[in-house]
């Protein structure tokens, strides 16, 4: 491969269509403050570099980028792109990984709010990620030992699979379809609403008004803290070890619990039949 080094870049476009190149301790960053400095690149490695100019990778096909970072001025870092590992970078630039394919993410810190929104087939693992919108309208991804803060997390998402995670967010997992949460920490209000196929196993749940209207729902081995009108209107099999604060109206299927704080079963707008066990 041919070799870039040490060099500082601030024109437009000003690797356009590089290929077959290791861009090694390079800035991205100038008084002319060009943008997409490596759009539309092939093949190409990115090594201890630094970028600060907008639209930095778009269209790049089969890339490698390592100990690199993005600052707040990288915005909107990688768009449309395919075949890619990014590997102990941090990433602050807005709107990151939007409408990409076949993507590595490992040992990174990001802190991008739209983070990897219309995107297929993603791996992330040993990652902090900080994002408002994570992985919106996303599939087939698999996610394993990252530390999560958001709000509106992996919604509109289908086929999904989170181990050994920690996720501090609200609202996640609205409107997804096929997803499996293991060994994980879920910490957020109103989890999980109008899902389908939602299972989590051996996870702690907590929060208020989780698991409302949501089809096939599966809970194995989890705890539930502080989670009060829970189930409302969902159809669910659940087996929770330790204290559930309430249960609300669930639709159908079986809960099997420790300890209720209480059993609400009012001003139902379908039929309930849901079973709800105790164990003494």
């Amino acid at each position: 491969m041919n070799r870039i080094e040490n060099k500082v870049f601030d024109e437009e476009r000003s690797l356009y269509n590089l290929k077959d190149t290791i861009v090694l301790n390079c800035t991205f960053k100038g008084e002319k403050d060009g943008e997409s400095p490596l759009k539309e690149a092939r093949n190409i490695r990115v090594d201890n570099s630094n970028f600060s100019l907008r639209y930095p990778l778009w269209h790049v096909h089969n890339y490698l980028i390592n100990n690199t970072n993005f600052d707040i001025n990288a915005r909107a870092p990688l768009w449309y792109t395919l075949n890619g590992k990014i590997i102990n970078c941090v990433i602050e630039g807005i709107k990151t990984l939007r409408e990409s394919k076949n993507i590595e993410i490992e040992n990174c810190h990001i802190n991008s709010s739209e983070f990897g929104w219309k995107s297929n087939n993603i791996k992330v693992s040993n990652s902090n990620i900080n994002s408002e919108y994570i992985f919106l309208d996303s599939n087939n991804v698999n996610i394993k030992n990252i530390n999560f803060t958001g709000k509106y997390s992996f919604q509109y998402m289908k086929n999904v699979t989170i181990e050994d995670s920690i996720l501090n967010t609200k609202d996640a997992f609205w409107h997804s379809e096929n997803i499996i949460v293991k060994n994980s920490t879920i910490n957020g209000e109103y989890l999980g609403w109008f899902s389908k196929n939602l299972t989590f196993i051996n996870c702690k749940i907590i929060g208020t008004q989780p698991l409302c209207y949501c089809e096939k729902l599966k809970l194995i081995n989890c705890e539930m803290v502080n989670t009060d009108l829970s189930f409302e209107y969902s159809d669910v099999i659940a087996i929770i070890k330790g204290k559930i604060e309430s249960i609300k109206n669930p639709r159908s299927g079986k809960i099997i619990v420790d300890e209720v704080g209480s059993i609400i079963k009012e001003d139902s707008i379908m039929k309930d039949n849901c079973k709800i066990i105790i164990n003494k």
